[in-house]
């Protein structure tokens, strides 16, 4: 296995990445790869193949296998608080959870009677509130169906626990595509692809945001603009984006790039100790072994 390649732009970013990690191939020879999720319990990885047309599953113990065979086209995946899979759909244009009998509910599709353009990403609170970007992405041909958005903005939006209301948080993004919490939830990230720039919010009671404001630019070479993204379990935040892996401390300093052989959309944290972390490229999935640890989906 190779060993990884490191910008360096801040000593902190060895505390993340021992500079002799190898950089593991799990699978190849697919389509385009983006949404990964870790089971914590049942030990496995679903992500999506959006061209392919399927949500795939990897495990140690049962290697590769389709999930879902007809997706949708399935985009960003995640598991809400009882460990059910939600998915966004380019095809579609909603958002889903798959029940325990494995029928697939749709949870979001329409806004003030207009379809959604193409839900992307998507992450849940503690208390069950669902977060998803809205970006136009699935109603281009590179990976989605041409086909003309009803609503005139891109939009990020949040789903009641309770009722699964529809509350539009901010219309204020050109392409709003990755988000993710901050370890004690009081902030929202939210990333924008051709802007090439990642926005904090704060989060108020009631579950809407407020005081939005920069938190970091992305550049470099390399393929990729802000794309999936994460924060570890002391508050480092990770973006997909050119060249690579972009990581960022709490208070936006740039601590450095891991580099990839392809273009990254997406990863994940995973495996018992959630120190590994799984990349989706393009046209396959990565694994490095980590120093910090993730943060447990439920």
């Amino acid at each position: 296995m190779p060993t990884i390649e490191l910008d360096v732009h801040d000593k902190r970013l060895y505390d993340i990445f021992a500079a002799d990690a190898e950089l593991e191939t799990i699978t190849s020879g697919h389509r385009f790869l983006e949404g990964p999720a870790w089971h914590p319990y049942e030990k496995h990885l679903r992500f999506s193949d959006i061209m392919g047309n399927a949500t795939l599953q990897w495990s140690a113990s049962s290697g590769l296998n389709i999930y879902r065979a007809n997706s949708h086209m399935a985009n960003g995946n995640t598991y809400d608080r009882q460990g059910r899979l939600l998915s966004c759909h380019h095809a579609s244009s909603r958002v889903t959870r798959m029940d325990d009998d494995e029928t697939m509910t749709v949870l979001a599709s329409h806004y003030q009677g207009l379809e959604l353009n193409s839900p992307n990403d998507i992450v849940v609170k503690s208390n069950g509130a669902i977060y998803f970007t809205d970006p136009p992405y699935g109603r281009e041909s590179k990976v989605g169906i041409p086909r003309d958005c009803a609503l005139d903005f891109h939009g990020v939006y949040r789903l009641d626990p309770g009722d699964n209301a529809l509350t539009l948080l901010t219309r204020d993004f050109n392409r709003p595509n990755g988000l993710c919490f901050s370890p004690d939830e009081s902030l929202l990230y939210i990333n924008d692809t051709p802007e090439s720039l990642i926005r904090v919010y704060d989060v108020a009671a009631d579950g809407t945001l407020a005081h939005g404001r920069l938190f970091a630019e992305t550049g470099g070479d390399g393929l990729g603009g802000p794309d999936g993204m994460k924060i570890d379990s002391e508050g480092n935040l990770y973006c997909c984006a050119a060249g690579g892996l972009h990581v960022f401390a709490p208070d936006g300093m740039f601590l450095g790039r891991l580099r990839t052989p392809m273009q990254i959309p997406n990863f994940t944290f995973g495996d018992d100790d959630l120190r590994s972390i799984y990349l989706t490229g393009v046209t396959t999935l990565y694994r490095l072994r980590t120093r910090i640890a993730g943060i447990q989906l439920f």
